[in-house]
Protein backbone atom coordinates (compact mmCIF):
# COMPACT_ATOMS: atom_id res chain seq x y z
CA UNK A 1 0.00 0.00 0.00
CA UNK A 2 0.96 3.71 -0.53
CA UNK A 3 -0.24 6.60 -0.10
CA UNK A 4 -1.10 8.50 -3.70
CA UNK A 5 -3.35 11.33 -2.71
CA UNK A 6 -3.97 13.47 -0.08
CA UNK A 7 -7.48 15.31 0.49
CA UNK A 8 -9.45 17.78 2.81
CA UNK A 9 -13.04 17.83 2.96
CA UNK A 10 -15.44 20.47 1.80
CA UNK A 11 -19.17 21.45 1.04
CA UNK A 12 -19.40 19.19 -2.31
CA UNK A 13 -16.88 16.24 -1.19
CA UNK A 14 -13.06 16.14 -1.26
CA UNK A 15 -10.25 18.60 -2.84
CA UNK A 16 -6.66 17.76 -3.31
CA UNK A 17 -3.57 15.95 -4.95
CA UNK A 18 -2.85 12.77 -6.70
CA UNK A 19 0.39 12.09 -7.09
CA UNK A 20 1.88 8.55 -8.94
CA UNK A 21 4.73 8.09 -11.20
CA UNK A 22 2.91 9.25 -14.11
CA UNK A 23 0.18 11.75 -12.57
CA UNK A 24 0.59 14.38 -10.63
CA UNK A 25 -2.93 16.89 -10.60
CA UNK A 26 -5.24 18.56 -8.06
CA UNK A 27 -8.07 16.70 -7.90
CA UNK A 28 -11.52 16.76 -6.48
CA UNK A 29 -13.84 14.10 -5.09
CA UNK A 30 -17.46 15.51 -5.90
CA UNK A 31 -20.73 13.61 -4.55
CA UNK A 32 -23.20 13.25 -6.88
CA UNK A 33 -26.96 12.10 -7.44
CA UNK A 34 -27.17 8.24 -7.41
CA UNK A 35 -29.60 7.05 -9.84
CA UNK A 36 -29.01 3.76 -9.11
CA UNK A 37 -27.93 1.20 -6.08
CA UNK A 38 -24.68 -0.14 -8.25
CA UNK A 39 -24.19 3.73 -9.35
CA UNK A 40 -21.33 5.55 -7.97
CA UNK A 41 -21.39 8.03 -5.26
CA UNK A 42 -18.41 10.53 -6.15
CA UNK A 43 -17.10 11.57 -9.10
CA UNK A 44 -13.03 12.24 -9.57
CA UNK A 45 -11.92 15.17 -11.61
CA UNK A 46 -9.01 16.86 -12.62
CA UNK A 47 -10.22 20.43 -14.28
CA UNK A 48 -12.48 18.93 -16.69
CA UNK A 49 -11.05 15.59 -17.54
CA UNK A 50 -12.81 12.89 -15.30
CA UNK A 51 -10.28 10.35 -13.60
CA UNK A 52 -12.99 7.34 -12.02
CA UNK A 53 -15.03 7.15 -9.86
CA UNK A 54 -16.07 6.35 -6.00
CA UNK A 55 -18.46 4.26 -3.89
CA UNK A 56 -19.06 4.35 -0.15
CA UNK A 57 -18.15 2.01 2.02
CA UNK A 58 -17.77 0.63 5.92
CA UNK A 59 -15.10 -1.46 6.90
CA UNK A 60 -15.40 -4.20 9.28
CA UNK A 61 -14.57 -1.93 12.10
CA UNK A 62 -17.61 0.37 11.31
CA UNK A 63 -15.46 3.07 9.85
CA UNK A 64 -16.76 4.75 6.86
CA UNK A 65 -14.50 5.31 3.35
CA UNK A 66 -14.76 5.81 0.20
CA UNK A 67 -13.59 3.15 -2.33
CA UNK A 68 -12.34 4.47 -5.33
CA UNK A 69 -11.38 3.30 -9.07
CA UNK A 70 -8.98 5.61 -10.97
CA UNK A 71 -8.31 5.31 -14.49
CA UNK A 72 -6.27 7.25 -17.11
CA UNK A 73 -4.27 6.82 -20.51
CA UNK A 74 -1.27 7.15 -18.93
CA UNK A 75 -1.90 3.80 -16.91
CA UNK A 76 -1.81 -0.18 -18.09
CA UNK A 77 -4.95 -0.97 -16.03
CA UNK A 78 -7.24 1.09 -13.72
CA UNK A 79 -6.20 1.74 -10.17
CA UNK A 80 -7.89 1.11 -7.17
CA UNK A 81 -7.74 3.55 -3.74
CA UNK A 82 -9.21 4.11 -0.90
CA UNK A 83 -9.82 7.41 0.71
CA UNK A 84 -9.63 7.59 4.57
CA UNK A 85 -9.43 9.55 6.98
CA UNK A 86 -6.36 10.76 8.74
CA UNK A 87 -5.15 12.55 11.56
CA UNK A 88 -4.39 15.39 9.24
CA UNK A 89 -7.08 15.31 6.73
CA UNK A 90 -7.68 12.22 4.11
CA UNK A 91 -5.07 9.95 2.43
CA UNK A 92 -6.02 8.63 -0.71
CA UNK A 93 -4.34 4.50 -0.15
CA UNK A 94 -3.34 2.71 -3.41
CA UNK A 95 -3.92 -0.79 -3.70
CA UNK A 96 -2.84 -3.73 -6.12
CA UNK A 97 -5.30 -6.26 -6.89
Amino acid sequence: MAIIGTFTRDEHGFNGTIKTLTLNVKAQIKKVEVSSEKAPDYRITAGSVELGAGWTKTSKEGREYISLKLDDPSFPAPVFANLVEQDSGFGLIWTRS
